[in-house]
């Protein structure tokens, strides 16, 4: 008698499928609207934690002039998103959408190296 060898995905191996088939998901919708996504991560309701978001959102106020999506993503709150996403320090923004995936770790402080990190700066632009 033969065993049928049916596996079946691990519950992990589902769930991080799902998560992947969202994000694409969310970046064809996205592209549609030729918005930037944006993913900042940050440790807790630290001073650090709230500088990075306020120096992010500043930047996306003033710079993409509204043209993104920011996902603010606590890892204490969050901590399967950190490591989904290989996070090891915080802060870090991610450049999600449009492709290449960019990432900064650090202080977010300088709008300079927010483009240049970030690889935002274009031909006509020079740097700021």
């Amino acid at each position: 008698m033969k065993k049928n060898k049916t596996s079946s995905p691990s519950s992990v191996a589902a769930l991080r499928r799902v998560d992947a088939t969202k994000s694409f998901e969310r970046a064809l919708a996205t592209r549609r609207t030729g918005k930037y996504v944006l993913r900042l991560y940050v440790a807790g309701a630290t001073a650090r934690s709230h500088q990075a978001v306020l120096c992010v959102r500043r930047f996306c106020a003033a710079e993409l002039k509204g043209n993104c999506k920011l996902e603010v993503i606590d890892v204490y709150q969050q901590p399967i998103l950190a490591r989904d996403g290989q996070i090891v320090a915080t802060p870090t923004l991610v450049k999600e959408f449009p492709l290449p995936v960019r990432r900064l770790i650090g202080s977010l402080a300088s709008t300079t190296r927010l483009f240049v990190g970030l690889d935002l700066v274009t031909k006509g632009k020079t740097g700021r």
